[in-house]
């Protein structure tokens, strides 16, 4: 099996290089409005920003920044199969303009815009983020009534696109081939995460580091293998540094990013020279998770009624008999981007004791 990962430089507000209903699923965690670190991106894309900003006012610098985003939401309406999937990470704001502080909610913003387009919300996922802080709050201290809940999680909205979920012909074979193992499906499809956390962005450039969001990798694999197929394409409009795609290599996806800053492709190349070994680790830790569950449920005295058709191992459900794990074994540079070479894992942990 071959994927293919095409980076596209340019600006998201028009994804002109993707063509209508070409992409089964999205994945990305935009720029922050109201988070000072994107100020300077969103008075680029639109003077006004600034203008309110140092106007003191947020909710209408809020709005712009919002606005602009708007037309990216719109695009993917466009290139969105019926009943794909759009997976946003975002985290609201704190701030004080013109001497009020708040709360800047851009989950619920963001909610809106999709609902308006016509995208149908599905339940929400929320993430905890790890504190770089003792300080849990902020204001006045020991003293009430005049501080605050410190903000650690973030949102990843879902949102599908069209009435009713993707169609497959019965039996798809590249859809059960994509199964997940039970265990995982209780995991991941909890509406909270807690074992999922932040990254530090450890780039050279200081200016690179400031317009990249520490985006984990665990987000977008999960979110991958639990809303698309193998053959299917998933699209980030804010590409950054690349964690869709690198999950996307990963979870044997194509893959299609959208970034303004074309350097962060040459850093990207960096990311994905061990790319085997990571996706030999990433399968091997999955592997080895579903093997010690097994061997918990048998020490606890349960017995499973399904075997794994291509490794041999028990599995909880008849959809996971044909589970298939691809290992990510060549990456090349090509004239878009790059592809990468998957071959089928056949061996697997010793799953009978």
């Amino acid at each position: 099996m071959e994927t293919s990962h095409r980076i596209e430089t340019g600006d998201a507000r028009s994804l002109s290089a993707v063509a209508d209903d070409s992409v089964e699923l999205v994945v990305t965690s935009p720029p922050y409005p109201m988070i000072e670190m994107w100020d300077e991106l969103f008075a680029d894309l639109d003077p006004d920003v600034a203008d309110r900003l140092d106007a003191g006012d947020g909710s209408g610098a809020f709005e712009r920044m919002h606005e602009i985003l708007d037309s990216v939401w719109r695009e993917l309406r466009r290139v969105l199969v019926d009943g794909g999937i759009a997976c946003i990470n975002v985290g609201d704001a704190t701030r004080s303009i013109g001497g009020r502080f708040r709360v800047f909610r851009n989950h619920d913003r963001i909610s809106d815009a999709f609902e308006r387009l016509g995208f149908d919300p599905l339940p929400e996922i929320l993430w905890r983020k790890p504190t770089n802080s003792g300080a849990k709050f902020m204001g006045s201290g020991m003293v009430p009534p005049n501080a605050y809940v410190t903000l650690e999680h973030e949102y990843v909205l879902v949102f599908r696109n069209g009435e009713d979920s993707r169609q497959f012909e019965p039996g798809a074979q590249h859809r059960y081939d994509a199964a997940y193992f039970w265990e995982e499906r209780n995991r991941w499809f909890s509406d909270i995460w807690t074992d999922v956390q932040g990254e530090l962005q450890r780039l050279e450039s200081d200016e690179l580091r400031e317009r990249s969001g520490a985006f984990p990798f665990e987000i977008p694999y999960r979110l991958i293998n639990m809303y698309s197929v193998y053959g299917d394409t998933v699209l980030d409009p804010f590409w950054g540094t690349g964690t869709t795609s690198l999950a996307a290599m990963i979870a044997g996806r194509n893959s299609v990013g959208y970034e303004l800053n074309p350097e962060f492709q040459a850093l990207f190349d960096r990311r994905i020279e061990k790319l085997p070994e990571r996706s030999r680790d990433v399968i091997e830790r999955r592997l080895q998770a579903h093997a010690d569950f097994v061997s918990r449920q048998r020490a606890e005295g349960e017995t499973f009624d399904y075997e794994a058709e291509r490794y041999g191992f028990p599995v909880r459900t008849k959809q996971e008999r044909s589970i298939t794990f691809y290992e990510a074994t060549e990456a090349y540079k090509t004239g878009e981007g790059y592809a990468v070479a998957h071959e089928p894992v056949e061996d697997a942990p010793d799953t009978r004791t």
